[in-house]
């Protein structure tokens, strides 16, 4: 059956070539029949004398021999001719346009809301192909720009917070270290001291009494508005729901956004505020030391004087835990610039999907395969329509007995099925690195052991002469079929 498909191919070739020289075979008809006419005139005097034949049988003699010498001469001819041109040409009419064929698809799920091309219409690479509806990817964009302006809030009041504990730090240092040093010098006037100190207890218990008593209040009012902050955090989530379904205005949003922040700012305060009752406390608790320290140190001299700088010492350990807290400070703040960047990373996402609702040619050319209108639901990578560009060539599936001399950028011509009447130009780009069998799905095993040798086919990629196809841009399209025969040296 191969060889039969074979012997097909090999008399088309031969019909093609056969077309390619019959003009020059008539030419060539011509000039043998006049020479043949001019050799027998003369002869015909000699066949006369020698064998003399009747008058009427004379003439149709002449006119066989004188055919059968044209038809020798004009049949050696063709086949000289013929086997000059096949063996400097190597043709075959298994051969197809190709060209790129760009699909067109979504990057993301949605609903179509504008279709802006139609079928075989021209279009510009970026040109604007279909709009899907953009209302949910907004409301992203809108949400993730919220989370990115909290965040931003968070860090600026974390460095606040940093910038305060820093200075509180500064002064109970410096206030510890001028306690050791007044520790030092009373030691020469602990005497002198200890009626001050005497009368300096009741005082400083009374203040200590006094700060103790403001430690609660502050804690009730960091719990106050601790539920102050969660009410209004409530409450701006709520109206932030609202506000995305078109229920309240954006003035109502705002309100209670502001009402969240003075929230917030109340807690933040309250908070300070139980800082500092509880370091006004331990002021207090401080100077009832101080003041018992001094009137030890008046009744026993140097000893006392030793326990007000271990109580002075201790003050210095103090402002060192007061560093530590601001430490803890920077890495709340370093991780309030974290979620800053985290959600900077969110609103570039959101914005990003919102750009894949606006899909473009990813390159010119014509418009085909549409499969998509208005109002179709699409799915991530949902095929739409396909961009077919003017570079087209040509894959030609030659014998690998052809391919002996065949070499990249030997000339080739081009006869299409849809333009018989006009020949094309091209050259020969490349050569295949496997036979068309090798990529095909099952590809064919010859070790089963029913091997049947059949003559393979290599693709050979063609590239069109640009001046050749000028003004027939557009009627050269991927698919046709052509013939083309390749000018071996």
């Amino acid at each position: 059956m191969e060889r039969s498909s074979t012997t097909n191919l090999n008399n088309n070739n031969g019909h093609s070539k056969t077309a390619v020289l019959e003009k020059e075979l008539v030419t060539d008809t011509e000039e043998l029949k006049t020479r043949t006419q001019a050799v027998a005139i003369p002869e015909a005097p000699e066949v006369e004398k020698q064998q003399p034949t009747s008058p009427k049988g004379k003439k149709p003699i002449k006119l066989i021999l004188a055919a059968l010498g044209v038809g020798a001469v004009a049949a050696s001819g063709f086949g000289f001719r013929w086997w000059q041109y096949a063996s400097t040409h190597q043709e075959t009419d298994n051969a197809q346009i190709a060209g790129h064929v760009h699909q067109v698809s979504t990057r993301i799920p949605g609903t179509v809301a504008q279709v802006l091309v139609n079928d075989n219409q021209f279009v510009k690479q970026g040109q604007l192909l279909v709009k899907l509806d953009p209302q949910d990817y907004q409301s992203k964009v809108q949400q993730t720009e919220a989370a990115l302006a909290n965040a931003k809030a968070q860090a600026e009041a974390a460095q606040a917070n940093i910038t305060l504990t820093s200075q509180t730090s500064s002064a109970q240092t410096n206030q510890a270290q001028g306690n050791v040093n007044a520790a030092l010098a009373a030691i020469s006037t602990a005497q002198a001291a200890v009626q001050e100190a005497k009368a300096g207890i009741p005082t400083a218990q009374a203040q200590v009494r006094s700060a103790e008593a403001a430690v609660p209040a502050a804690q009730a009012q960091v719990a106050q508005a601790e539920a102050n902050l969660q009410k209004a955090q409530a409450d701006y989530n709520r109206y932030q729901t609202l506000y995305q379904q078109g229920a309240i205005a954006r003035q109502q949003l705002d309100t209670a956004k502001a009402a969240y922040g003075v929230a917030q700012a109340q807690k933040n305060a309250a908070v300070q505020g139980v800082q500092q009752a509880q370091a006004q406390l331990a002021a207090a608790k401080q100077g009832v030391a101080k003041a018992q320290s001094q009137l030890a140190q008046a009744q026993e001299g140097v000893a006392s004087a030793q326990a007000k700088l271990a109580a002075s010492q201790g003050g210095l350990q103090q402002a060192t835990a007061t560093k530590q807290d601001t430490a803890v400070k920077r890495s709340q703040y370093d991780a309030a610039k974290a979620a800053i960047s985290q959600a900077q990373a969110s609103l570039n996402d959101a914005q990003l999907q919102l750009s894949y609702t606006n899909i473009t040619a990813p390159s010119s050319g014509r418009v085909g395969r549409k499969n998509v209108e208005v109002g179709n639901r699409v799915q991530t990578g949902t095929p739409l329509m396909a961009i077919i560009d003017n570079e087209n060539w040509l894959v030609a599936n030659f014998k690998e007995t052809q391919l002996e001399n065949m070499k990249p950028g030997e000339p080739v011509e081009i006869k299409l099925d849809a333009l018989p009447h006009h020949t094309f130009e091209g050259h020969v780009d490349s050569i295949s690195p496997a036979s068309g069998a090798q990529f095909a799905l099952l590809p064919p095993d010859n070790a089963t052991g029913n091997f049947t040798k059949i003559v393979q086919r290599v693709p050979v990629k063609i590239v069109f002469d640009q001046n050749s196809i000028k003004g027939y841009e557009s009627q050269i399209l991927p698919g046709m079929s052509a013939e083309v025969s390749v000018k071996v040296k």
